[in-house]
């Protein structure tokens, strides 16, 4: 059978022709999902509740669980469709049916049973697996590359792939972004207009990522992301380390991290997208490295975000006294005396 793209299987989707079963793998979760959440729009919308199934196999774990499941999985296939002329049944982290941590007599059993599924689909229903990456060793990746489409989700090799990407993780966060805004994040973060054809991307998916991480702080509020927020983010294209000075906060280097944040100033990064990525510094690593510190924190937090919307200081010198401060809370709890 063959592999495709996520791309092809939407065009697939969208034409109505889907394969009968489909093996969705790989790293990127968030594509996994979105891609196979689109397979309910084979199904007419106010028919899906009958004909649209996810079963969750997280807690498949032992023999039995996984023959029940097998069991399951082959009599709702074998459904037959409710007023529409197709079924769509999805498997999400199936890498538990598909490769059981734990070999035993029953798990292979079922796995025969589910193999025979995978040779005799039902015509009428469309089955979605949607796993981590697997071996592709096992008898079973093997069985499956011969009797489903498989897909990999893996990161962009091109900039049409970047952009829908991004658009994909931005519309996760509940936030719309244009099209010239993500189309611009591809280009910056070096993805090509044309794949070079060797499956193996050249954009830097890093970057990407903390491109949107940053993007979402940036624009915390706002239910549109435009392309210049998005200049506004980026700066010059020389400043490559946009988590430096957050990186010295965590490890308690104020002097870096004022170095860092004169840095990010001088290329022309807001105020508030700056106290955005302090704040994630607080929430996300202060209740482990400072437990003892963090209400201090989040009250310089509110205290520096209320000066700045208030006029009531330079930005600079604000900023620089709330990364002083964040700082020396590492530095506090390193020193800090034992209890005896």
């Amino acid at each position: 059978m063959p592999t495709m793209t996520p791309a092809a299987v939407r065009a697939q989707i969208k034409a109505g022709a889907p394969d009968p079963v489909y093996l969705i793998q790989g790293e990127d979760d968030v594509e996994k999902a979105a891609l196979a959440s689109e397979f309910g729009d084979l199904v007419e919308e106010g028919l899906r509740a009958f004909n649209v199934e996810r079963i969750h196999a997280g807690e498949m774990t032992t023999g039995d669980r996984i023959a029940d499941a097998v069991v399951s999985l082959i009599d709702t296939v074998r459904t037959l469709p409710m007023m529409v002329p197709r079924r769509v049944v999805t498997v999400l982290q199936a890498e538990n049916l598909l490769a059981p941590k734990r070999e035993s007599e029953t798990a292979s059993r079922a796995l025969q049973q589910l193999e025979a599924l995978l040779e005799k689909p039902e015509p009428q229903t469309t089955l979605v697996l949607v796993a981590a990456p697997l071996d592709k060793r096992t008898r079973m990746f093997k069985h499956l590359a011969r009797h489903t489409t498989v897909v990999d989700c893996g990161a962009p090799d091109d900039v049409a792939g970047a952009e829908r990407w991004v658009r994909t993780r931005v519309a996760a966060a509940g936030v719309e972004i244009e099209p010239a805004a993500a189309r611009t994040m591809a280009v910056l973060a070096g993805f090509p207009e044309r794949a070079r054809g060797d499956g193996k991307g050249t954009g830097d998916i890093k970057r990407l990522r903390g491109d949107i991480d940053r993007l979402l702080l940036y624009a915390l509020g706002q239910q549109r992301v435009t392309a210049a927020d998005v200049r506004e983010l980026a700066g010059p294209a020389a400043l490559q380390d946009q988590w430096g000075m957050t990186s010295a906060v965590e490890n308690g280097q104020a002097a870096e991290a004022l170095r860092q944040l004169s840095m990010l100033l001088d290329a022309g990064a807001e105020p508030q997208m700056i106290l955005g990525q302090l704040g994630w510094v607080v929430r996300s690593k202060f209740p482990m490295i400072a437990p003892t510190a963090l209400r201090a924190a989040v009250d310089a937090l509110f205290r520096t975000d209320v000066d700045l919307k208030r006029s009531a200081g330079e930005p600079r010198v604000l900023l620089e006294r709330l990364v002083v401060e964040l700082s020396g809370a590492k530095r506090a709890r390193t020193a800090a005396p034992r209890r005896w």
